[in-house]
């Protein structure tokens, strides 16, 4: 078996640098400093031979990660040389191998030349592997030249000169962006001199990540650009791509793919791109400047996969919008998150800068904020009941936050500080205060304004709240929402699943919180839509016994092997006066849930 997983291309702004490259992942071989040395050593050798300079703040061009499971190296490299760099990455890491241990990597060129003819899709016109330096750099100089488009970095060079973004996949690039975007397939690129520049141009862009809130803040900035004027407004998230109200593509659209259908939407006039962790980590992220960045939070979630064991490294993964801004750029965080302002210090290091920083919190006087403000930094929180922006030395009051929809009467924090963090990057990108406020105070006030985050249905007596909370503090900011809902002597009930990909702690801590309030009923629940490796019933059963360990009696817990199952069997257990948390996850269950309660109940504004 080989020593690594298959390599990644990282097409812009990643966990390690700004830049393009290439990252590779080990895979049951122990990582000691010996090895990582010599990998990183052969790396920057084939580099040099290369001609590849250091890319956008890479120390060398090369950064390195260790973690529970081994290790992983990044080399920046040309956007037109990704499959060259990943065969640097491969190279460096087994020729490091076989030369701290001839005898046990004996078989190792043979291993890698069988793999590389199965995978050609041209046997005769393949280029083998060979682990002998002098031969490897030969061979990785003639892959680099078969690459190369010089076309390609002459187009790059000069959209860089103009202050304009672009956008690289395997068969295009676009210049420009929305109405002023244009594309060209790779195999029929223009002369630089041949491009109607003029008419080219830059869409105001937010890019938003965190834990918990990135769709509802996706939605808040793009109904404030709409407001302003940019209409439509171009947004993708993990429900599809829409345009305006109009639904272009349904499903998850929270990374590349996503970034480059706004992107490419010829009537958007703003943009704004969900970016979550997995497209992060496995691409990189797709879209070159943005005008303002948000990080939502960060919280325990997705732990164990691509080497991400803690919330530091986590932190570090959302920070990689930083590296997409432009050098006018705003980075939006949320100050009652103590890691953000830990890890942002490492953005110099990583990006070779620190971009504007703007923070939020639910208290507008909260230390961090006030001295913030001091130096001249914008900030956003609450204060006796309102919701305050400064910016330029100057305070606008947004209103009272229990008026606004989204707030639920002031008991959704979470919401409230995705309000706050919404109005930060809405007014980074020019939008003025008071269109922010007229926007809040009505945003959620029907029901398809966030659709499946926080509605509110009400069905023969019973209250209901349909979420998307999949993860501990998303669980307690929805299980808060329904005690605020909840009347004297009334009961709570609660469905609580997960996706397969999620580890067994992160199951038990998930149950942890569900317990936390001793609702009278959960239903724990199959996501059939997201078993992800886990076998038909394995997550149910493990949250089951979670619960019983965490105090909730076996009579209060009931199984069911679909969503849709899991929120008939709510309804039927339900009563008058009762509240129903019903977090349900998969796109067709959601849609499902909506039709059942929008057939038999009366819909709320949150």
């Amino acid at each position: 078996m080989l020593p690594f997983e298959a390599s990644r291309r990282l097409i812009g702004a990643n966990l390690f640098f700004a830049g393009t490259g290439a990252q590779l992942e080990t895979v049951g071989i122990p990582i000691g400093t010996g090895l990582l040395e010599a990998w990183r050593a052969h790396a920057a050798r084939a580099r040099a031979h290369l001609g590849w300079d250091a890319a956008d703040g890479a120390a060398c061009g090369l950064a390195a990660r260790t973690h529970s499971s081994g290790a992983s190296l990044a080399l920046a490299a040309p956007p037109d040389a990704l499959f060259t760099a990943t065969e640097v990455n491969e190279w460096a890491l087994c020729a490091a191998l076989r030369s701290l241990e001839p005898a046990r990597w004996a078989g190792l060129e043979a291993e890698l030349v069988a793999a590389a003819l199965e995978d050609a899709a041209e046997v005769a016109s393949s280029i083998p592997p060979v682990l002998e330096e002098r031969a490897a750099l030969s061979r990785l100089q003639r892959l680099a030249a078969r690459e190369a488009r010089p076309p390609l970095r002459a187009l790059l060079a000069a959209a860089s000169e103009r202050g304009l973004p672009y956008l690289l996949d395997d068969e295009m690039l676009t210049l420009g962006a929305g109405s002023g975007g244009q594309d060209y397939p790779l195999a029929a690129l223009p002369r630089v001199e041949d491009v109607p520049w003029q008419r080219l141009h830059r869409l105001p862009t937010a890019l938003v990540t965190g834990s918990n809130g990135k769709t509802t803040s996706v939605r808040l900035i793009a109904a404030c650009a709409e407001a302003h004027g940019w209409d439509p407004a171009a947004n993708c998230c993990t429900d599809g791509v829409f345009l305006g109200a109009r639904a272009l593509a349904s499903g998850d659209y929270s990374g590349p793919e996503g970034a480059r259908r706004v992107i490419r939407e010829r009537s958007a006039r703003a943009a704004v791109i969900e970016s979550a962790r997995g497209g992060i980590l496995r691409r990189g992220i797709a879209i070159s400047k943005a005008d303002v960045a948000l990080v939502t939070n960060i919280s325990a979630d997705h732990f164990g996969e691509y080497g991400i064991e803690d919330l530091e490294g986590l932190a570090d993964v959302k920070l990689s919008v930083a590296g997409a801004l432009s050098l006018a750029g705003e980075l939006v965080l949320n100050a009652a998150d103590p890691l953000l302002a830990q890890r942002v210090q490492g953005l110099a290091r990583r990006f070779g800068r620190v971009p504007a920083l703007s923070w939020f919190a639910l208290d507008a006087d909260l230390p961090a904020l006030r001295a913030h403000r001091a130096r001249g930094g914008a900030t956003c929180g609450v204060r006796a009941g309102r919701l305050l922006l400064q910016r330029g030395g100057v305070e606008h009051d947004l209103g009272a936050v229990a008026a606004m929809p989204l707030s639920v009467d002031g008991s959704a924090a979470y919401n409230i500080a995705n309000l706050a963090g919404a109005a930060l990057a809405a007014s980074g990108l020019g939008i003025p205060a008071a269109t922010i406020a007229g926007v809040f105070a009505q945003f959620g006030s029907r029901i398809t304004d966030n659709f499946g985050r926080l509605m509110r249905f009400e069905r023969a007596g019973v209250h209901i709240l349909v979420d998307y909370a999949h993860n501990p503090e998303g669980l307690r900011g929805l299980l808060g929402v329904a005690e605020h809902l909840r009347a004297e002597g009334a009961r709570l009930g609660l469905l609580l699943g997960h996706a397969g990909n999620r580890q067994d702690a992160e199951l038990e801590a998930l149950a942890s919180a569900a317990a936390e309030i001793h609702p009278a009923l959960i239903v724990v629940k199959e996501n059939e839509s997201h078993l992800r490796g886990r076998a038909p019933g394995q997550v149910p059963r493990l949250i089951h016994a979670a619960l019983l360990r965490a105090g909730m009696p076996h009579s209060a817990l009931q199984l069911r092997m679909s969503e849709l199952e899991a929120v008939q069997a709510a309804l039927a257990w339900a009563r008058p006066g009762d509240v129903l948390a019903l977090p349900v996850h998969s796109a067709a269950a959601r849609a499902a849930v909506i039709e059942l309660l929008a057939g038999s109940a009366s819909a709320q504004p949150p």
